[in-house]
């Protein structure tokens, strides 16, 4: 293929690889099967190791090298809000009584009174013991969504890691700038899973215009050569995919061996991304309590009928968590997080890694080459 000079952006040379693409770092998706693939098909795979404790993550490291050479990183949800000095042991006992009655209500109903216990370590010591492995390893870059704790970027730059933070609205991109972040990532409201209240095309220009010179890689919406090309027109350096990368052979399989996902889960979850429109989802903080986009499903539903507020993050994820594990060892897909984007119509089929990053790129090559100069010589 002869590429186009535009898709070489300063974002390959900072990242080593062929193509201006990076996957999203998805904490229930993109294990180390994906990040291999999407790393050897020219773009940044990112390991999503959110829910990984140091062994595993580790362990996955290796795993992900022993399928790739070629440049990778990781990705985790360290919010600064949360406390340094939190007992994990102890952090169920500031969950609301009613909150409590409501989950194990729920539980009984739909037969899953004992299921196993769900737990997510949230904390600022579980985040730097990821962090001292992600270091140890020697893994080059380093992802962080809903915040960059202060501590996080002098270590990691003495280190010779480069962070990429992400970001909803220019405010946090500009704090981000000023501790450091080596690549701010303007994530839109169009995105998947974590996302913010801004739409993409908004958002892109005013974080670049904000942050310059600190590069910008455009998030949500991109699913093929026509995202980008508009995050490039934007005034971004790259594009980070995750809806895309979904709906690809390679995609959640890895998840299966931690128990968070089961293989009629993700078949679930894939036709979903098939059979469904751009308006098949909905924001919600039902899951982690911060807002999402996934899926709706009966969940939503039950939750939106009985009235009560959703808690802060980790506490929300801590009283949902039991039910939704039960409800994945059942079968019951509508009952599980499915996180996804707005592109989600344009998804047809399952295919492979390498399919979907040829697509992405073969598409703006062609925008680049061929549709837009002859658009330009047309409207002379």
């Amino acid at each position: 293929m002869n590429i186009h000079p535009a898709l070489h952006t300063p974002l390959c040379d900072m990242l080593g690889v062929e193509y201006p693409v990076m996957l999203a770092g998805m904490g229930t998706a993109g294990g180390y099967t994906l990040t291999a693939a999407v790393s050897n098909a020219g773009g940044l795979g990112m390991l999503g190791a959110t829910f990984l404790g140091p062994d595993k993550l580790r362990e996955w490291i290796r795993k992900t090298r022993q399928l790739t050479d070629k440049p990778f990183g990781v990705d985790i949800l360290l919010p600064s809000a949360i406390p340094k000095d939190i007992d994990l042991t102890k952090v169920k006992d500031f969950i609301p009584k009613e909150h409590i009655e409501f989950i194990e209500r729920l539980k009984k109903d739909h037969g899953v009174e004992k299921a196993k216990m769900w737990e997510w370590p949230m904390s600022e010591e579980f985040g730097r013991s990821q962090f001292r492995v992600v270091m140890e390893e020697k893994v080059p870059f380093f992802a962080l969504g809903l915040g960059t704790p202060e501590w996080l970027i002098p270590e990691a730059h003495e280190g010779g890691m480069k962070i990429v933070s992400l970001c909803g609205n220019v405010k946090n991109a500009v704090r981000l700038k000023e501790r450091g972040a080596d690549i701010i990532i303007a994530q839109g409201y169009d995105a998947g899973g974590h996302t913010g209240r801004i739409g993409t095309f908004a958002l892109v220009p005013q974080v670049v215009d904000a942050v310059r010179p600190t590069p910008v890689v455009a998030a949500g919406g991109i699913a093929d050569g026509r995202g980008l090309v508009a995050a490039l027109a934007l005034g971004a350096i790259g594009g980070w995919v995750g809806t895309a990368f979904l709906a690809t052979h390679e995609c959640f399989v890895d998840f299966i061996e931690l128990g968070m996902l089961d293989q009629r889960m993700i078949d679930a979850y894939q036709r979903k991304l098939i059979e469904n429109d751009e308006e098949a989802e909905q924001i919600t903080r039902i899951y982690s309590g911060k807002t999402t986009r996934a899926f709706k499903n009966k969940l939503n539903e039950i939750w939106d009928k009985s009235g009560l507020k959703t808690l802060p993050m980790p506490l929300q994820s801590l009283v949902m968590g039991d039910f939704v594990q039960g409800m994945m060892e059942k079968g019951e897909p509508e009952y599980f997080p499915m996180f996804a984007g707005q592109i989600t119509g344009m998804i047809k089929k399952v295919r492979s890694t390498k399919e979907v990053m040829d697509d992405i790129v073969g598409g703006a090559n062609r925008i680049l080459n061929e549709y837009l100069p002859k658009t330009a010589k047309i409207n002379r």
